[in-house]
């Protein structure tokens, strides 16, 4: 990474999109806990606990959520008002960081033939590229990811740890008359859009006859299994040991808590929440952007706090 530049709080302001100010003198080289913050040092505040904390700490810098600021104390020229503090904050460390690592591959990762590369790639050590796949500029392969042949790589993907990407769909056809599976075809491919990041030990299928395809920004977290012939929408965000079955279809904006499963031929709704341990049947839909499912299987949250009630008085 490049060595960091100290910026000023007016030029945070600019960055964040905040208002102009009189705004305290010095400059931020870094990004924070309240508890750890110096003068050098930026925090942000979503709650008015937290700008309390942030108040009394000695960070330079306070990125702080407009909603708070009706109800604030005294002014303090170390706050400057955003619309959205945690998003403010990590756009904020991102600009700090500096420019991207200079590409590299490291000297144990495997390259397989026909492979295209874009510019400022960084492949770690273990890693293996099959032959004819096609990775987009600044994306980042880490430490023993696996690409079978043929995945495509938009720009600035993220590929964490052991993540195996484009691996044989668990797809089988049965004989009617001994019992015994033969391997469907497998002969699809995966296609990972531009900004998408993919967490360690994390598994993606590729398409049995067409594509399992993953949408623009989309975030997925470690050890999540994802299905042949899925297709994710942009920006979707999937926590850990979530596994999404085969020609399942997440649509833009939802979010999957921790342990979801979804059964095959399934749909997640544009902006649904599904809760923690959640379950979709085979099949269904669900539906409403911004409402909240929970339970096995997954229901409205009223509805299943309302089942838990009964339960409980049973």
């Amino acid at each position: 990474m490049s060595e960091l530049r100290g910026v000023t709080l007016a030029e945070i302001a600019v960055r964040v999109g905040a208002e102009p100010g009189e705004y305290a003198a010095g400059v931020v080289t870094r990004v924070a806990a309240p508890e750890t913050a110096d003068a050098s040092a930026a925090v942000f505040a979503m709650e008015h606990e937290a700008l309390q904390r942030a108040l009394a700490s000695g960070a330079g810098c306070i990125l702080a959520s407009r909603k708070l600021r009706p109800n604030a104390a005294a002014s303090d020229a170390r706050v400057v008002w955003v619309a959205e503090a945690r998003y403010a904050f990590a756009q904020l460390a991102h600009q700090l960081a500096g420019e991207p690592e200079e590409a590299s591959i490291h000297a144990t990762a495997v390259i397989g033939e026909g492979v295209s590369l874009g510019a400022g790639v960084v492949v770690g050590p273990g890693v293996v590229v099959g032959a004819g796949c096609v990775v987009g500029r600044q994306c980042r392969l880490e430490a023993r990811a696996v690409l079978y042949p043929g995945v495509v790589l938009g720009d600035r993907v993220v590929v964490q740890a052991g993540a195996v990407l484009g691996s044989t769909g668990f797809g089988y056809a049965r004989n009617p008359q001994t019992g015994e599976y033969l391997l469907f075809p497998q002969q699809g491919r995966l296609v990972i859009e531009d900004d998408v990041e993919i967490g360690a030990n994390t598994t993606i299928d590729r398409g049995a006859l067409g594509e399992t395809r993953i949408g623009r920004g989309t975030k997925i977290d470690n050890l999540v299994h994802i299905g042949h012939n899925c297709v994710l929408g942009r920006n979707v965000v999937i926590a850990a040991q979530t596994g999404i079955s085969g020609s399942s279809v997440v649509e833009d904006g939802a979010v999957l808590g921790g342990q979801v499963g979804v059964g095959e031929h399934a749909t997640v709704g544009a902006g649904v929440i599904l809760g923690g341990g959640a379950g979709v049947l085979s099949g269904k839909k669900m539906r409403g952007p911004g409402e909240v499912f929970w339970g096995r299987p997954a229901r409205p949250l009223k509805e299943y706090l309302r089942d838990l009630a009964r339960l409980k008085h049973r």
